[in-house]
């Protein structure tokens, strides 16, 4: 199934990129570039969108889909992808596409509510079915003999919210001694049997391919493989504390106002649907945490556990513009800690 998922998100991504995004006449096309697990959400939220909306003009509204890890689709955005509209998985892919093509206000962050993030996630592990390896929580992915799946922090964002997960929980465990931290954190990338491009990769990995004990991955990902699989094969496990992960999404204006303002309006009010309670109970339902809880069928909300989470803006962060420079550039503690590997 998530195979032929891949197949037709390549072709209509490929064929989005053949040209304008706007197909004339009583249609207008947007091209959503997203990352790797987002793909059962929009493909729903696309189908609602176009269904119940028309410009002034009265043309109707097609969206095409671009998947991938999310460091990838930003630096695709940046190399000429004519993304209308970006939801990608982290702050600072989308600042980089406004630092380097200025296609994006350095403002983006407050041109929708919760800092144009519609909805969050968390990070949480998938192991086998009966838990062979007993794996509780952060500590139990550093011991010999386990095999952890996680995707490249350096070109998936859902990869740097596993790390930076790892990385809160040790400085917990280790409170003011980053070297213990780093050595913590270290011990788990030696385990780590596979780095995929992007989370939807590793998922594969670790399903289908059969390898590793635990896969490291956004809670939606996991509810997604227990729904999807036949049987019971894997389990979710919370750890004791995880990250609060925020995926924003912007309009990338300089692509959309050089189609017309028609498109533009139309790339802006499909990411304010996101919001919308039409929105929101759809985000539940694909097992995002909704911004409005209301919004959403109970049922679905009902199903996230409440646990201890950090965020990118605390302390032991500093927020994107510190963290990224610091753990994920080239030559920062990421690449310190895969060198020693």
């Amino acid at each position: 199934m998530r195979l032929t998922i891949f197949a037709l998100a390549a072709s209509v991504a490929l064929a989005a990129c053949g040209g304008q995004s706007s197909t004339g006449g009583n249609e207008i096309s947007l091209l959503n570039v997203s990352y790797d697990p987002t793909r059962e959400l929009y493909e729903e939220f696309n189908a609602d969108f176009s269904a119940t909306y028309k410009t002034p003009s009265g043309k109707t509204v097609m969206v095409n889909m671009s998947h991938g890890g999310s460091g990838k689709q930003s630096r695709s955005v940046i190399d000429g992808l004519p993304a209308d509209v970006v939801t990608l998985a982290l702050q600072n892919d989308l600042d980089v596409i406004a630092k380097e093509t200025g296609k994006i206000p350095t403002d983006w962050r407050t041109k929708l509510p919760a800092n144009s993030s519609p909805y969050t996630s968390t990070i949480v592990f998938l192991v086998r079915a009966g838990n062979p390896k007993n794996i509780r929580d952060w500590n139990d992915l550093t011991l010999p003999g386990v095999g952890v799946i996680t995707p490249n922090p350096k070109t998936s964002g859902g990869a740097r919210w596993n790390y930076l997960a790892a990385w809160a929980y040790a400085s917990k465990q280790f409170p003011g001694d980053e070297a213990k931290v780093k050595e913590f954190v270290g011990k788990l990338y030696k385990n780590v049997l596979k780095l995929d491009s992007g989370a939807r990769g590793s998922t594969v990995t670790f399903t289908q391919q059969g390898t590793g004990d635990v896969l490291i991955t956004w809670e939606n990902e996991g509810f997604l493989t227990l729904q999807e699989e036949d049987g019971p094969k894997y389990e979710m496990v919370y750890p004791s504390l995880s990250i609060r992960a925020e995926p924003p999404v912007a309009v990338v204006v300089g692509n959309a106002e050089k189609k017309g303002p028609e498109q533009l309006q139309a790339a802006e009010d499909y990411l304010k649907h996101l919001y919308s309670p039409a929105g929101q109970r759809i985000v539940a339902k694909h097992f995002y945490r909704p911004n409005d809880p209301t919004a959403a069928d109970p049922a679905d909300v009902a199903r996230f556990k409440q646990i201890e989470m950090v965020t990118v803006d605390d302390p032991i962060f500093g927020g994107w513009p510190q963290a990224q420079p610091k753990h994920f550039d080239d030559g920062g503690v990421y690449d310190q800690i895969f060198t020693a590997r």
